[in-house]
């Protein structure tokens, strides 16, 4: 009996001895990264009953604050005083689906967090954890023109983006989408209301877009005729020696390798150098040209514009445009007719709102593509400068020389082209270019209507693509994007110097 009574008390030592360690353990060894795991339902709760710091517009318009809450369990809830206009960039804070948009992005800077000590007695000391702010290069002007503008488009369909660059720095001076969402609900403290505002914004509607994916950023659409820039930046540049080429009038071509015929948007005649060509935007000659540049420079040529690679915005959720590899348009596959549909950007290519608007900041630019940026600059709470954007270069895709070349055949498609009726008033140096790709949409067919533009043309400040999709097989991009187009340039061009 006593044997058993000391094997028992041995075994309960043990035992004890094994609490012991794993309190210590715990205690001392893991203290730490359980005191910060995210999973902790301390740090979950502290998260939002800490005061995060405010999202501003270059203006220093508030775009996203904490208030105290006046309902629910959490000390602070976040609003949006701007609603739907910016929340596609913004995004939401929200205790059930976490953050999105620049609230994602900067999200370490938003929420209290210790700030480097300044001082040795700081140091000894640590001040207690503040929030940063965070302000963007969203011009707020521009920003509700591109809301207003969208809104008035021509079309039945409402649905599209634009872009607007500072194409010397790569901010990003507007980017709104259709359709787009109110981010309040999104921070309520009731679960519920949070609950039904997350499944309507996944929701599609009648054009298959969903408010939570912008189409700024996330959708890409076959960009028609306003890749004819790259087709001709790719003659300049990498096949010089095509310059002077010049293609048979006609109104429709045969294509090689098939019994294909491509044929001119209204079925009119044109050809000529290149020089005729780009302002009415021919559709033959330029199959005819691209066949001639090959896969191999027009692939080339696309990528130093940046299709193929996520363009390095600040925000989630960036999409890669495309442009099909010299394996997909060579013989054995899409061959040579795949080639000349691939020159005026139909076929398998296809861009986003933002991809195309560094297009037409690349050419504003003397060639360089500057990196897309939102984040202008990160102060403390106390005012102090926490970090600046410097601007640096993404891509370099084209010459001085031949950016110097395509900005007056640009400046041609609003004279004399395709946007002459369009109606840019001469003082605004307008450059631009249309594009209206054949993209059937639920079984019928529709176009996706685009523009690209720059102005002043002898010293852009601002470059902008503007993309309505799914519009009537009629309706042309000048129809529907020229006006939008129009908007954006006049409102840059009557903002005070310097803003």
């Amino acid at each position: 009996m006593g044997r058993r009574i000391r094997w028992l008390g041995i075994v309960l030592i043990v035992l004890f001895g094994v609490v012991l360690f794993q309190l210590g353990n715990i205690q001392f060894h893991k203290a730490g990264a359980l005191a910060s795991d995210p999973k902790n339902p301390r740090n979950a709760s502290l998260k939002f009953d800490n005061q995060r710091g405010q999202i501003l517009a270059s203006d220093g318009t508030v775009l996203a604050q904490s208030v105290p809450a006046t309902s629910g369990s959490y000390k602070y809830q976040r609003v949006y005083p701007q609603g739907s206009l910016y929340s596609q960039l913004v995004g939401y804070d929200s205790s059930i689906y976490g953050t999105n948009g620049i609230e994602d992005q900067y999200n370490d800077y938003l929420v209290a967090h210790t700030q480097p000590a300044q001082s040795l007695a700081q140091l000894l000391s640590p001040p207690p954890k503040t929030t940063d702010d965070v302000t963007l290069t969203i011009n707020p002007t521009l920003q509700k023109t591109a809301q207003e503008a969208l809104a008035s488009a021509s079309g039945v369909n409402k649905d599209g983006a634009i872009v607007a660059l500072d194409p010397q720095t790569g901010a990003v001076l507007a980017m709104y989408s259709n359709p787009t969402y109110d981010p309040n609900p999104l921070a309520s403290p009731s679960s519920t209301i949070q609950t039904e505002a997350r499944l309507a914004y996944l929701a599609k509607d009648a054009e298959g877009f969903s408010p939570s994916l912008p189409i700024a950023t996330a959708a890409i659409f076959p960009p028609g005729s306003t890749f004819k820039v790259i087709t001709t930046a790719s003659v300049y540049d990498l096949q010089p020696q095509l310059s002077n080429f010049s293609a048979p009038v006609l109104t429709c071509t045969p294509l090689p390798q098939s019994n294909q015929k491509l044929c001119n948007d209204g079925n009119t005649p044109c050809g000529g150098t290149i020089e005729q060509m780009l302002p009415p935007s021919c559709d033959p000659g330029y199959a005819l040209l691209g066949i001639q540049v090959g896969a191999q420079s027009l692939n080339q040529q696309a990528q130093s514009f940046g299709y193929n690679t996520v363009p390095p915005l600040d925000i989630p959720g960036v999409a890669a445009s495309h442009f099909p590899s010299v394996t997909d348009l060579d013989p054995a596959n899409q061959g040579l007719p795949g080639v000349a549909y691939s020159a005026i950007g139909q076929q398998d290519v296809a861009a986003s709102a933002l991809q195309n608007a560094l297009v037409a900041a690349g050419i504003a630019n003397h060639g360089t593509v500057m990196a897309p940026h939102l984040m202008a600059q990160i102060t403390s709470s106390a005012g102090n400068v926490v970090s600046t954007y410097k601007p640096n270069p993404w891509q370099v895709a084209a010459t001085p020389a031949t950016t110097a070349k395509i900005i007056p055949l640009m400046q041609q498609v609003v004279t004399n082209g395709t946007a002459s009726g369009v109606g840019f008033p001469a003082s605004l140096q307008a450059a631009v270019k249309t594009g209206t790709a054949q993209a059937p949409f639920n079984g019928a067919e529709t176009t996706d209507d685009w523009m690209i533009g720059l102005a002043p043309a002898s010293n852009p400040t601002i470059a902008v693509a503007v993309v309505v999709p799914y519009q009537s097989v009629s309706a042309t991009g000048a129809e529907v994007a020229g006006p939008i187009m129009k908007a954006m340039l006049e409102a840059a061009a009557a903002l005070p110097a310097g803003s």
